[in-house]
């Protein structure tokens, strides 16, 4: 497919070939459905921690005697049902990741790109690349061309006076070529590539 590049600007730039098998897909949300599961899974710390009974430091003497005094029998206060005992089932320090194959995350990237394209939420810049970092000037010129919520991608790496001036603009992201993953691209409204960028991911997945 053929889309229309434009310039920070706003005016045309020419055009630019998409490959239909990474911006022409059908998109199935099951796939993008697991794919964001399997990244929110992967960055949970599971650094939550709470202490068994055998890891309470207390007497493990009997409290009382086992029969004669009327209420329930009970041995040592470290047990879960008294105040300060261990905890039955607790969390433990773990890892929250689980498998998915480089394929099927390699299958995701291209639905959610083809999302954006299909949404006519895809804008292709010839570059970001901007003489100083000045954020009011950046910001009205994102105002203008209507990337309110944006995730904007650069090539190898991002142009640091625009890295610098979008860095406290609130609802943009921008990320080199390497960066780019389901779950940013779906979070946000816009998705905007540099001619770089593209060339990048359609070489990537020849």
């Amino acid at each position: 497919m053929d889309i229309k590049v434009t310039k920070l600007d706003g005016t045309a730039a020419g055009e630019i070939s998409l490959s239909d098998e990474i911006f022409g897909l059908e998109p199935r949300g099951d796939i993008l459905h697991r794919m964001v599961r399997w990244q929110l899974a992967k960055r949970q710390a599971g650094t939550h921690k709470s202490k068994g009974r055998s890891e309470i430091s207390g007497t493990t003497k009997k409290m009382y005697k086992q029969k004669g005094t009327g209420g329930a029998r009970h041995g040592a206060k470290t047990a879960p049902q008294f105040r300060g005992g261990g905890k039955a089932f607790g969390p433990v320090v773990r890892s929250h990741a689980h498998d998915l194959t480089k394929k099927f995350r390699q299958l995701a990237l291209k639905h959610a790109l083809s999302a954006k394209a299909r949404g006519d939420n895809l804008v292709i810049v010839s570059d970001i690349a901007i003489d100083a970092p000045k954020t009011k000037a950046v910001k009205e010129n994102l105002a203008k061309l209507g990337w309110a919520n944006a995730l904007i991608i650069d090539g190898a790496s991002v142009n640091e006076n625009f890295g610098l001036a979008t860095r406290n603009v609130p609802h943009i992201d921008v990320l080199p070529v390497q960066g780019i993953n389901v779950y940013d691209i779906l979070r946000r409204e816009k998705l905007v590539l540099t001619k770089a960028a593209v060339e990048a991911l359609q070489e990537r997945f020849k």
